[in-house]
């Protein structure tokens, strides 16, 4: 995978290199159209050989196309960082349900004790992390609990 990767990278070096190599020209990019520039005053063109403008515009493409990314995936961060939240609450000790909004909300005492008190399915897995309730201490005949 590796080499491949390599491999690759060469390739589009080489590429790269001979677009550079056969748009070699000088450009003159404006800015500004000239009855504009004219008005406003100061130099609103810049020359530049073409392959030059070429990466740049490129370049700036790549940008943009990731801040527009990032910003679009942000509704699926802030879900994220909910469902993070919500199990912390969980391993906290306090019983969390998530709303119908989505958002962690505190469940009653007396539901929570009817729900832990349903005998459960012979197959199913517990809500809880599967965790030793004693470890063995460093003590011999001394136990500690879990925290």
């Amino acid at each position: 995978m590796r080499t491949l990767r390599l491999l690759f990278v060469i390739l589009l070096g080489l590429v790269l290199i001979c677009v550079a190599l056969a748009n070699r020209a000088p450009v003159t990019v404006s800015l500004m159209p000239q009855n504009v520039a004219d008005f406003i005053g100061g130099r609103w063109s810049l020359s530049m050989p073409l392959f030059l403008l070429i990466f740049l515009t490129l370049v700036i493409g790549l940008v943009l196309g990731i801040v527009a990314e990032w910003m679009r995936e942000s509704h699926y961060r802030n879900i994220a960082a909910q469902r993070r939240r919500e199990v912390a609450a969980r391993t906290r000790g306090g019983p969390v349900t998530v709303a119908a909004t989505g958002v962690a909300v505190p469940q009653d005492d007396v539901l929570a004790i009817l729900d832990a008190s349903r005998p459960q399915p012979a197959g199913a897995a517990t809500s809880g992390p599967l965790v030793p309730a004693r470890i063995p201490a460093t003590t011999p005949g001394a136990v500690a609990a879990r925290p």
